[in-house]
């Protein structure tokens, strides 16, 4: 994964709206999982934008998300519920982009991917 420039207006909405007030890992992934949580909008598609060791998807590859992998303990990254193949799964978060989604769920999935590729974690 690529480190990404600076997105000043992002950074603070991340900063003011979702991990406000956190002071330790536990905190800032619950913020996390709230705001996924409340403003992705379920069902919806998207498609592979990477490749990753941890799932199964190729490049370009569409699916259907259909809710957030509840946090494990520590939490390492948010993996979204996908149906592939017949069954359901959890893959990256990051890894998708959004496909014909409302604005709300194509920002909070930016927002993830900015967070984890400016190198934020919890």
């Amino acid at each position: 994964m690529t480190k990404r420039d600076k997105d000043e207006a992002r950074e603070e909405r991340i900063m003011m709206e979702i991990v406000v007030d956190c002071h330790d890992e536990d905190e800032r992934a619950m913020g996390w999982e709230t705001y996924l949580g409340e403003t992705l909008q379920f069902p919806f598609q998207a498609k592979c934008i990477e490749v990753r060791r941890v799932s199964p998807l190729e490049e370009g590859e569409r699916v259907q998300v259909t809710d957030i992998v509840p946090m494990e303990d520590p939490p390492s990254e948010f993996f979204a519920e996908i149906e592939w193949g017949g069954r359901k799964m959890g893959v990256p978060l990051s890894q998708l982009e959004g496909v014909d989604v409302d604005e709300e769920t194509e920002e909070a999935i930016e927002d993830w991917r900015y967070w984890t590729q400016r190198g934020g974690g919890f």
